[in-house]
């Protein structure tokens, strides 16, 4: 059974920094892509960054230059470093792990705020 937490949020002033974790459970990690997604309140859930089984990466054009995505197969764990917070960055923190079109999972969120 895969599951995924996610860890690392909470509330930091404008031009901060947070690192989220995503830790997998029950899988073959290092075979899935691995994303990060973020929802606000009153908003659809958007794609923040991805990263491939070969480590490629994709960045949502408002995290780019301030985000990045990592992952460390060893560890099942994915990571987003994020620098410049800004107010706008505030939402809650999705990780999905997908294989495939049919095969994919949730972590349950973690909270960041970004606020004075």
């Amino acid at each position: 059974q895969v599951q995924l937490v996610e860890s690392g949020g909470g509330l930091v002033q404008p031009g901060g920094s947070l690192r989220l974790s995503c830790a997998a459970s029950g899988s073959i990690f290092s075979l899935y892509a691995m994303g990060w997604y973020r929802q606000a309140p009153g908003k659809q859930r958007e794609l923040v960054a991805s990263i491939t089984s070969g480590g490629s990466t994709i960045y949502v054009d408002s995290v780019k230059g301030r985000f990045t995505i990592s992952r460390d197969n060893a560890k099942k764990t994915v990571y987003l470093q994020m620098n410049s917070l800004k107010p706008a960055d505030t939402a809650a923190y999705y990780c999905k792990m997908t294989r495939g079109s049919k095969e994919y999972y949730w972590g349950q969120g973690t909270q960041v705020t970004v606020s004075s």
